[in-house]
Protein backbone atom coordinates (compact mmCIF):
# COMPACT_ATOMS: atom_id res chain seq x y z
CA UNK A 1 0.00 0.00 0.00
CA UNK A 2 2.82 2.20 1.00
CA UNK A 3 4.61 1.53 -2.38
CA UNK A 4 1.29 2.12 -4.14
CA UNK A 5 1.21 5.96 -2.90
CA UNK A 6 4.68 7.06 -3.09
CA UNK A 7 4.12 5.86 -6.86
CA UNK A 8 1.10 8.75 -6.99
CA UNK A 9 3.21 11.04 -5.17
CA UNK A 10 6.83 10.30 -6.42
CA UNK A 11 6.46 8.65 -10.02
CA UNK A 12 9.46 6.81 -11.03
CA UNK A 13 8.38 7.53 -14.36
CA UNK A 14 10.58 10.87 -15.72
CA UNK A 15 8.03 11.65 -18.22
CA UNK A 16 4.98 11.63 -15.76
CA UNK A 17 7.23 13.57 -13.08
CA UNK A 18 7.56 16.15 -15.87
CA UNK A 19 4.32 15.86 -16.87
CA UNK A 20 3.26 16.89 -12.73
CA UNK A 21 5.91 19.43 -12.96
CA UNK A 22 4.81 21.64 -15.81
CA UNK A 23 0.92 21.10 -14.86
CA UNK A 24 1.88 22.70 -11.23
CA UNK A 25 4.00 25.33 -12.88
CA UNK A 26 1.09 26.27 -15.21
CA UNK A 27 -1.30 26.38 -12.26
CA UNK A 28 0.48 28.74 -9.87
CA UNK A 29 1.47 30.46 -13.00
CA UNK A 30 -2.39 31.34 -13.78
CA UNK A 31 -2.97 32.05 -10.34
CA UNK A 32 -0.13 34.82 -10.15
CA UNK A 33 -1.90 36.28 -13.34
CA UNK A 34 -5.05 36.46 -11.87
CA UNK A 35 -3.81 38.61 -9.66
CA UNK A 36 -2.46 41.29 -12.08
CA UNK A 37 -5.21 43.17 -11.80
CA UNK A 38 -5.58 43.72 -7.83
CA UNK A 39 -6.03 41.46 -5.11
CA UNK A 40 -8.87 38.28 -5.96
CA UNK A 41 -12.21 38.91 -3.88
CA UNK A 42 -12.38 36.27 -0.41
CA UNK A 43 -14.61 32.64 -2.39
CA UNK A 44 -13.55 34.09 -6.18
CA UNK A 45 -11.15 32.21 -8.42
CA UNK A 46 -9.62 34.48 -11.31
CA UNK A 47 -6.53 33.27 -13.34
CA UNK A 48 -5.02 34.09 -16.46
CA UNK A 49 -2.16 32.17 -18.24
CA UNK A 50 -0.44 31.54 -21.80
CA UNK A 51 -1.27 27.95 -22.50
CA UNK A 52 0.70 27.68 -25.41
CA UNK A 53 2.29 30.41 -27.80
CA UNK A 54 -0.60 31.16 -29.71
CA UNK A 55 -3.47 30.59 -26.39
CA UNK A 56 -4.10 32.99 -23.25
CA UNK A 57 -6.84 31.86 -21.35
CA UNK A 58 -8.51 34.23 -18.65
CA UNK A 59 -11.04 32.43 -16.41
CA UNK A 60 -13.27 33.83 -13.62
CA UNK A 61 -15.47 32.50 -10.62
CA UNK A 62 -17.31 34.32 -8.39
CA UNK A 63 -20.70 34.13 -6.80
CA UNK A 64 -23.27 36.75 -7.81
CA UNK A 65 -25.74 39.11 -6.23
CA UNK A 66 -28.52 35.97 -5.96
CA UNK A 67 -25.78 33.69 -4.28
CA UNK A 68 -25.58 31.46 -7.76
CA UNK A 69 -21.76 30.53 -8.73
CA UNK A 70 -21.17 32.23 -11.90
CA UNK A 71 -17.97 30.74 -14.18
CA UNK A 72 -16.38 33.31 -17.50
CA UNK A 73 -13.62 31.64 -19.90
CA UNK A 74 -12.19 33.68 -22.43
CA UNK A 75 -9.82 32.20 -24.56
CA UNK A 76 -7.76 34.52 -27.03
CA UNK A 77 -6.16 32.72 -30.00
CA UNK A 78 -3.50 34.83 -31.65
CA UNK A 79 -3.42 33.76 -35.49
CA UNK A 80 -1.18 35.14 -38.42
CA UNK A 81 -4.56 37.14 -39.29
CA UNK A 82 -5.25 38.43 -35.99
CA UNK A 83 -6.42 38.17 -32.53
CA UNK A 84 -9.66 36.32 -31.71
CA UNK A 85 -11.80 35.73 -28.44
CA UNK A 86 -14.32 33.05 -27.12
CA UNK A 87 -16.07 32.91 -23.94
CA UNK A 88 -17.94 29.74 -22.49
CA UNK A 89 -18.22 28.23 -25.76
CA UNK A 90 -19.64 30.55 -28.54
CA UNK A 91 -18.03 31.71 -31.35
CA UNK A 92 -14.39 33.53 -32.04
CA UNK A 93 -15.10 37.11 -32.41
CA UNK A 94 -11.96 39.32 -33.25
CA UNK A 95 -10.58 41.62 -30.63
CA UNK A 96 -11.02 45.31 -31.39
CA UNK A 97 -8.15 47.46 -30.84
CA UNK A 98 -8.69 48.66 -27.48
CA UNK A 99 -9.25 45.19 -26.42
CA UNK A 100 -5.97 43.93 -28.14
CA UNK A 101 -3.94 46.62 -26.25
CA UNK A 102 -5.30 45.62 -23.15
CA UNK A 103 -4.32 41.82 -23.79
CA UNK A 104 -0.79 42.72 -24.88
CA UNK A 105 -0.83 44.67 -21.28
CA UNK A 106 -1.87 42.01 -19.39
CA UNK A 107 0.44 39.42 -21.51
CA UNK A 108 3.71 41.94 -20.81
CA UNK A 109 2.84 42.19 -16.94
CA UNK A 110 2.58 38.15 -16.39
CA UNK A 111 5.85 37.87 -18.59
CA UNK A 112 7.69 40.48 -15.98
CA UNK A 113 6.14 38.61 -12.90
CA UNK A 114 6.76 35.12 -14.05
CA UNK A 115 10.73 36.46 -14.89
CA UNK A 116 10.44 38.07 -11.59
CA UNK A 117 9.50 34.61 -9.53
CA UNK A 118 10.84 32.12 -11.94
CA UNK A 119 14.56 33.54 -12.97
CA UNK A 120 15.98 32.99 -9.78
CA UNK A 121 15.07 29.61 -9.08
CA UNK A 122 16.27 28.86 -12.82
CA UNK A 123 19.70 30.60 -12.36
CA UNK A 124 20.37 28.69 -8.96
CA UNK A 125 19.78 25.60 -10.68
Amino acid sequence: MLKKLLSVILPADPQTRNAQIHRKILRDAARMGGTLFGPVPEGNRREFFCLDENTWVWHEEWTDTNNIRQARTTRYDIRPHGIFKAQDGMPYQPLNTEEARRLYMAAYHYQQQLHAKYDPLLAAV
